[in-house]
């Protein structure tokens, strides 16, 4: 398949991905609300640096898992308890703790390029969703496990990810003075959209066995 397609699927695949709130796309949103535009930008282009990593380490991780099926029920398995895990703590725990947030200290520019190197390098979700994904388009043939292909998608992925974190950035800007931003609104939407993602991988362990 065309170089190009491969580029706008990683795209698509990746802005798929960042679309549910989670902690890169959030904390984008809120550095641009509280420092400015300018500081929210470098933190998603230090994100998107670690992206490209992740989702490199993907493909190539994917290239095993097509021929170890096991191993993709084992961490289909590992998925489903981390996904309960962050549930119970955005609808519970993080509830309880909401209300003692503290206004973070300002930062430079040089900073927030770094912290959103961090939080993204310990957010390893992207691994197993990239090479999830790139296991399935190479089932299709649409992908090749070659150099000009794996670079490509993984470009597509990097750009689809900062359109994404650029679009929490814009849209939370837009609504700033709403009560979706509150803290505890986001908190709720979080464990929401993980409690569906933790019914649909059990499901899916069932209907395996």
């Amino acid at each position: 398949m065309n170089i190009t397609v491969i580029f706008l699927l990683g795209m698509v695949i990746a802005l798929v991905g960042v679309i549910p709130p989670g902690l890169l796309n959030m904390t984008a949103a809120k550095i641009s609300l509280k420092e400015g535009h300018v500081r929210g930008i470098m933190f998603s282009i230090g994100v998107c640096v670690v992206v490209f990593l992740q989702t490199y380490i993907a493909a190539m991780f994917a290239r095993y898992l097509s021929n170890h099926l096991d191993v993709v029920k084992v961490l289909q398995r590992v998925a489903f308890v981390i996904f309960v895990l962050i549930t119970v703590y955005y609808l519970l725990i993080a509830k309880a703790t909401s209300k003692t947030e503290v206004e973070p200290q300002s930062r430079s520019k040089h900073s927030r390029f770094f912290h959103g190197m961090f939080l993204s390098a310990i957010n390893v979700f992207p691994i197993p969703y990239q090479a999830y994904m790139t296991v399935t388009l190479a089932s299709f043939g649409w992908l090749e496990f070659n150099r000009p292909m794996i670079i490509s998608y993984v470009g597509g992925a990097v750009m689809g990810t900062f359109v994404m974190l650029y679009m929490y950035i814009f849209f939370f800007d837009k609504i700033k003075n709403k009560n979706l931003t509150s803290q505890k609104n986001m908190n709720y939407t979080i464990g929401t959209i993980t409690g569906i993602i933790a019914i649909v991988t059990l499901f899916n362990i069932v209907r395996a066995l």
